[in-house]
């Protein structure tokens, strides 16, 4: 069964948008595309009630497909790997259930097999798991909050790339950071197998400025290659976003 190449943004943020278009709204289109949106809010480790802008997470996920996360920074390693591996095993099911239905018939999903049928399908669900490619965009809020978590970021975003490339398939990374200093992101990595060059990049990093979410995840959409978006989706489609 070949799956393609499976596609991920990131998003590493604390708070919510403050400026541009809606970001769940954003997340949906880029979905469309068949990229999924995953996100991670970040708390303060003696922070005892979860701000209301982190409701954002949630949302943004929901639209985008993908899975979301709230975790203290202590805990932001282990998280930012299960929330990656996770997303691509529920991808990856998905793409199994569509499958079935062209075998089986609109009336059989995974859910409805046979518990030893439907163990042997998860089976093949971890070797595609395994085997798989995938590109994982990370998106980095590093607007003023931020500031004390971003050496927590870059020690979850290394323990990524030597979990992921102990897999068999195919892995490239991106980094961008938001708000950029003139564009509402800033590359920070171009696409590669590797994040052991984050370290320089990471300790140079000043935080601060607004957090504009929403047109961020608009144009990391099209950091996947403009040649695999869907033309309805070009630019200008996304005007009626940004009047509203």
């Amino acid at each position: 069964m070949k799956t393609g190449t499976l596609k991920q943004i990131l998003l590493i943020t604390d708070g919510c948008s403050n400026q541009g278009e809606n970001p769940a709204h954003v997340a949906t289109m880029v979905a469309e595309q068949g990229i999924t949106v995953n996100v991670i809010g970040i708390l303060e480790d003696d922070q005892t009630e979860q701000p209301s802008g982190l409701q954002e997470v949630e949302d943004i996920a929901n639209c985008g497909l993908g899975v979301s996360q709230i975790v203290y920074k202590q805990a932001l390693s282990q998280t930012v790997q299960t929330v990656t591996k996770q997303a691509m095993n529920e991808t990856l099911q998905g793409v199994v259930n569509k499958e079935l239905k062209q075998i089986l018939g609109d009336q059989q999903s995974l859910e409805e097999l046979p518990p030893e049928q439907r163990g042997e399908v998860m089976e093949v669900v971890d070797d595609l798991g395994e085997t798989c490619d995938i590109e994982v965009l990370v998106l980095v809020d590093t607007s003023a909050s931020m500031g004390n978590k971003l050496p927590m970021v870059q020690e979850a975003l290394m323990d990524l790339s030597m979990s992921m490339n102990a897999r068999i398939g195919r892995n490239r990374f991106s980094i961008y950071q938001f708000p950029g200093k003139k564009k509402p992101l800033e590359q920070l990595v171009d696409w590669t197998a590797q994040l052991d060059s984050i370290t320089s990049i990471f300790s140079k990093l000043a935080s601060g400025g607004v957090t504009p979410t929403g047109p961020a995840l608009k144009e990391a959409m099209y950091q996947f290659g403009k040649k695999t978006l869907k033309r309805r989706f070009m630019r200008n489609d996304f005007r009626d976003i940004e009047e509203a």
